[in-house]
Order: structure tokens, then sequence, then C-alpha cells
């Protein structure tokens, strides 16, 4: 079976002891194991079957290679949808890293920022924003922002889907332009491993995009019996601004830690960043980085890319009036 938790594949506990002296319920179980085994593989034939019936109705109806640009435009039932985005997410989720692919000391000389801000009263037509900031100054070297049309449904726990798509373009564009100016490492306005599947917008980007990424959250997502009172009790422990506390489930799973980024009066009166590993970077790691870009709340990067993807979308109008990415 598929251990979502942690994306490696792990064994059925079927092979279970049973004394001698009960033969009938050895029979029992073995006839359980079978039944078990058959229903299993034709679970996985029909999701087999479905995702390749899937990936034909994207090629017939897109016209495109790209899976990506793919999963925009698909039409399909949304529970064939979600079933389809599930696969991949399943098989993206192998290749996650949570350890360190660069030394978070001295390998990290660009720091990048993601962001996609809406035009306001819509759900669709957007502002797709990358920042690329100095670590040490914490200046913009690069900006590059587009206005694009999410085409793809909204489905909860699949946001990247419908956005991972436009940000990556903006990568591939930044590789093409400014090789040299491409970051050591990405912070994502989203979750990485904070999510019901273990596998958010940041876990996505960084995996397809081959770049060290770390979720940042404004909010937290409440999985595995995190709930606001419990972690209203753990904000107690932040007394000063860059004191963090790993956020652990019920599970004790490590889901992330909770970072404060800003002085306060009193225990709680303050708002938290949310931070957790997306690709390449140790949560130890992600926060001394989010530390050290902390000029207000949010980490500069991605209040860089927020700020300046509003401040695009004020100066150029809806999204009728431009030719747009869709």
């Amino acid at each position: 079976s598929v251990g979502m938790g942690t994306g490696r594949l792990c064994a059925s506990p079927a092979h279970t002891i049973i004394a001698p002296s009960q033969p009938h319920k050895r029979q029992w179980t073995m006839r359980s194991t079978s039944k078990t085994a058959c229903v299993g593989l034709a679970a996985t034939a029909g999701v087999l079957v479905l995702s390749a019936w899937a990936f034909r109705w994207q090629r017939r109806t897109s016209g495109s290679a790209c899976m990506e640009a793919q999963n925009t435009r698909m039409g399909l039932p949304l529970p064939v949808q979600r079933m389809f985005w599930q696969i991949q997410q399943i098989l993206l989720r192998r290749r996650l890293i949570e350890v360190d692919l660069v030394d978070p000391s001295c390998g990290i000389r660009l720091v990048g920022g993601v962001d996609i801000s809406f035009v306001k009263g819509s759900e669709t037509d957007a502002c797709a924003a990358l920042v690329v900031l100095d670590s040490k100054t914490q200046k913009v070297v690069y900006s590059s922002l587009r206005r694009v049309v999410l085409t793809a449904p909204y489905i909860p726990g699949f946001l990247a889907f419908r956005e991972v798509r436009f940000l990556l373009d903006l990568i591939d564009e930044l590789r093409k332009k400014e090789p040299s100016k491409v970051p050591d490492c990405i912070m994502v306005d989203g979750n990485g491993i904070l999510h019901p599947a273990r596998f958010g917008l940041a876990c996505h980007l960084g995996v397809l995009a081959g770049i060290p990424t770390i979720g940042i959250g404004k909010s937290l997502h409440y999985v595995d019996g995190l709930t606001r009172e419990r972690t209203n009790d753990l904000k107690r422990a932040c007394l000063r601004a860059g004191d963090a506390v790993n956020l652990v489930g019920d599970s004790g799973a490590v889901w992330g830690a909770m970072l404060r980024t800003t002085e306060g009066v009193g225990d709680t009166n303050f708002k938290p960043v949310i931070v957790s590993v997306g690709h390449g970077l140790s949560l130890d790691s992600a926060l001394g980085l989010v530390r050290r870009c902390c000029q207000h709340r949010i980490p500069e990067p991605v209040r860089q890319a927020d700020l300046q993807s509003r401040e695009w979308l004020r100066r150029h109008g809806a999204a009728r009036e431009l030719a747009i990415d869709r």
C-alpha cells in the first residue's frame, strides 16, 4: 500500500502470526489476505485505466504536450479530475526531498519569492510574480510579473494544479534571460508539507522546478488534529521575534513550525508565519533562512512578490484589456 504520509511504499501487515493449534483461523486469514490482495489489484488496475483515459482526454481536449498546461484545460468531470490529480500528486511526492540539498549557511546567495494576486472580485483573473533578492542585502535584483487567467477548477487540496504552471513559466523565463539570477531557494506564498497529502504548492513547485523551496503560510492549515485552540496554546511559547515552535499533529508527524516575526504586547498578541518544508531544505534550515529574510511580518521575498503583483494589477486594469496567459 502507498503511505500517503511519507510517499514511500510500505508492506501491508498481512503476515499475522497464528498459533499452530488454530488451523481454521490460519485458513481464514489466508483467504482474507487473498481477497484483500485481489481487491487491491483490482483497485490499482482501475486507477491505471482511469489515468490512461484521463491522459488521452487531456491530449484530445488541449492539444498540448505539457502536463501542467494540460491540467488547466482538461474539462473533465470534477470527480475524475480529482482522481487524476491525486495520481499525479502521489507520483510527484515520491520525488520530494525533505533534507538539505544546499548548505543554508553559505550556499544560498539568492532567494526568490513567488505569489499570485487576484483582481478584486475575481477568482480567475490574476497576476503571477517572481522576485529574486540578494540574501544578504535583501535588495531585489530581479522581478517578473505576468497577467494570467486560471482556468483549472479549484478543488480543495489541489491548489497547485491551478497555479504552479504559471510560476514554472516565470522560472523558465528567468533561466533563459538571466541564468545567473536563478535563485538558490524560493519562498512560496503557500504551504509545503503542511497539506492533507503532505504535498502542497511549495512542494509541487520545488519538485518540478528542481529548486529548493519553503512554504510560507499566513494562516494555519488545520490537519492531523491541529486546531485554532491548540495553536493558540503553542503561541505562548513564542515570547519574542524569532521564536518558533514545531507543529506536531496527533499522529506525531511534524507538519511545520509557527514562527514569530514581530514583537507584540502579551504572549499571544501577534500573527505568526507558518513555515513548512517545501523541497530540498529541512525545517530547521528553512526557519533559519526565513528569520534572515524578515524585515516585516512576512519574509521579504514573498512580501515583495505580493506587493509588486498587487501594484501591477492596480496599474494595468482589467484582464480583458491585455494579452494574457491562459
